[in-house]
């Protein structure tokens, strides 16, 4: 198995290859590191586009926007409407919000003289139901953090030697991912979620999930915390606070956030 550092002279031979592209810039871990690394890399052919939709929280817009900003990383936001191909959260809603996604960038790299579009899958998403992957192969995405054979913790370890604030972020997935299959989705839905999981980050649980079931709250969160949600008055604060945004119930599972529990073989009752 190739060491940590043989894989990124695997990722520098991949970024330098393909000279000119688009990186797909969600602002998470992974696809940070990737632009900042091409951005070093590089220096010019490179651009980042994040794509605004309902289905992604604000705050990670304004943090990738302040990301590219304090190193100087050129990007460009573009907005996109809730596709109404995934109105009803079908079960393979990840690959048809890729294929809207990277159709979109797709474009944007043609008109714009940009030979590819690359994005930040790792050699350990491929152990997980990922449907959005092979949206991405049938577009032609590049993928060289896949590529080079880097993981998740090797992205993690080379996100903290580089000083990146990002190399410990949590996970933070499409807000669909908190909402069951086959279940109507409105923006309305969305933001209800995305104030919830503001609320509990604001209250010192990042990485927390907030999953809907109509009107009940489950909270889904990092190992330790639950001991801290359920004290008292924290408890109080929590359960008020998600009944004020507009929840009925709220429920806390015991068996903490565990990434991909609406896939089929993990699928909720």
């Amino acid at each position: 198995m190739d060491s940590k550092d043989e894989k990124t002279l695997k990722l520098d031979a991949i970024l330098k290859y393909l000279n000119s592209f688009v990186v797909a810039f969600s602002g998470g871990v992974d696809s940070t590191f990737l632009l900042h690394h091409a951005h070093t890399v590089k220096k010019s052919g490179v651009i980042g586009i994040t794509i605004r939709t309902p289905c992604i929280p604000s705050r990670e817009i304004e943090e990738a926007i302040e990301f590219t900003s304090s190193f100087g990383i050129k990007h460009k936001i573009i907005d996109l409407a809730f596709p109404e191909i995934i109105k009803n959260n079908p079960i393979d809603r990840c690959y048809s919000c890729k294929k809207t996604i990277f159709t979109n960038l797709l474009g944007f790299a043609k008109e714009n003289n940009y030979q590819f579009v690359i994005d930040g899958t790792n050699a350990d998403d491929l152990s997980d139901f990922t449907p959005g992957i092979q949206a991405l192969k049938e577009l032609g995405i590049r993928s060289p953090l896949l590529e080079s054979g880097l993981t998740k913790i090797d992205i993690r370890e080379l996100s903290k030697e580089a000083d990146l604030d990002i190399w410990d972020k949590p996970a933070i997935a499409c807000l669909l991912t908190r909402i069951p299959y086959d279940t109507e989705v409105n923006e309305g839905v969305l933001r209800l979620v995305e104030e919830a999981e503001n609320m509990l980050l604001e209250q010192g649980f990042p990485g927390t999930r907030v999953r809907i079931h109509g009107d009940l709250a489950r909270i889904e969160c990092l190992p330790g915390y639950i001991e801290k949600i359920v004290r008292k008055p924290q408890k109080e604060q929590i359960i008020s606070n998600l009944k004020k945004i507009g929840f009925r119930y709220v429920s806390l599972d015991l068996e903490g956030y565990r990434a991909g529990t609406s896939n089929p073989e993990k699928r909720e009752i």
